[in-house]
């Protein structure tokens, strides 16, 4: 960065936007924050509500003779939880946090903008996006099927996540599949209540319920290649609310995951077969509803090398793993990777607590680290 004064205002920006989280879509406070910046900093052109609320920024060049756009993502939602850090930047709003990093890739490529405005040695220009709901409420593609990518041009799209536990000024990515799809799945099954002295007049949803959860986890282990990867999980099983009364219905809620889209098909075919099947075999009745939410995250190979390159130039190739194993959590950067060429880099948090954690903050000691890897890859990709 260019000074330490520099520096100290980023940070600001990161700890007074963890102080305001705001969740999916509802993130007025942060995209007029965003958007007020960009227009300090002499951004040719702002562009706000693309999905809903999302901000693009345009920087020209000192030349645009390429014709080229590369664009630089960043989210700005927060999650729906109960803070636990303690910090004085903590959240200000009970039941949200920004246990992300989201806050951090916002702030970082805010500096990379005002840099990037300020000195131009690129040819071309960078479209700096800012996209609400990426947990949960897929932002990217609502900012996509409001035009972002065929409104301003983008050729090639990049983005960055924290990753706590990796050192602070070390990168890590990997060509082809990074990261998961994320599908989810509730299953409604009704039986018939009764008391719960008298278990044979009733048909218990809890132990239909507790059988479709043990026979799921069959489909990875019998249905799923052993050489492949997927994931089936029920995070909760509901129903009933006295010990002496059998429920009437039971709710079973769970995500699959996958790199394989036909695995991500048979997946789904065998939660909705098996559910329905087990249900019936105990003359209850099974209610699948399945979601498909965010595709697996799939880096391009040339992009790849080339954001590998850039970080290499920054930190030295010991810092540096271009041959990231693939992740199981899902990204919805994956619909831009999907519309044009592209790759998401992970950037060191140090030894911090987890993503989605009570305890996680950002690691304020990576802001230069990704504000100047954001820069290379405009002015690396776009060169003079």
């Amino acid at each position: 960065m260019k000074s330490e004064e520099d520096y100290i205002e980023v940070v600001e920006w990161r700890r007074d936007l963890h102080a305001h989280p705001e969740l999916l879509y509802d993130v007025h406070r942060t995209t007029s924050f965003v958007a007020t910046k960009l227009e300090e900093f002499g951004c040719d052109e702002i562009v706000t509500e693309i999905g809903r609320t999302g901000v693009v920024g345009v920087i020209h060049g000192q030349k645009r003779t390429s014709g080229k756009v590369i664009g630089l993502r960043a989210d700005m939602d927060a999650l729906p939880m109960e803070e636990m850090t303690g910090l004085p930047w903590a959240s200000k709003t009970q039941g949200r946090m920004h246990a992300c990093g989201h806050d951090g890739h916002t702030a970082m490529l805010l500096g990379a903008a005002r840099e990037l405005a300020r000195t131009r040695r690129f040819d071309g220009a960078a479209a700096v996006i800012f996209q609400p709901a990426e947990e949960g409420g897929a932002g990217a593609k609502a900012m996509i099927d409001d035009g972002l990518i065929s409104r301003f041009g983008i050729d090639e799209v990049y983005a960055m996540h924290t990753e706590p536990g990796l050192p602070i000024g070390h990168f890590a990515t990997a060509s082809g599949p990074i990261g998961a799809s994320a599908d989810g799945f509730r299953i409604r099954i009704e039986g018939k209540g009764a008391h719960g002295a008298s278990p044979h007049v009733s048909i218990d949803p809890l132990v239909v319920g507790a059988n479709i959860v043990l026979a799921l986890q069959t489909i990875v282990s019998r249905n799923v290649d052993p050489m492949k990867c997927a994931v089936v999980t029920v995070g909760a099983l509901n129903g009933g609310k006295a010990g002496n009364v059998i429920p009437q219905f039971a709710d079973l809620t769970g995500t699959t995951r996958t790199f394989d889209p036909s695995l991500r098909d048979l997946i789904e075919t065998r939660v909705i077969t098996i559910a329905e099947k087990v249900a019936e075999a105990y003359e209850a009745k099974a209610n699948v509803r399945y979601r498909r939410m965010y595709p697996p995250t799939v880096n391009h190979v040339r992009e790849t090398l080339f954001a590998v390159n850039a970080a290499r130039a920054l930190v030295g190739d010991a810092h540096v793993n271009g041959e990231l194993t693939p992740l199981m959590g899902s990204e919805d950067f994956a619909f831009m990777l999907e519309e044009v060429p592209g790759n998401i880099m992970l950037i060191g948090n140090g030894d911090t607590a987890s993503v989605h954690d009570p305890r996680y903050d950002f690691n304020d000691a990576a802001i230069p680290y990704g504000v100047a890897y954001f820069r290379s890859l405009i002015e690396g990709g776009m060169p003079l």
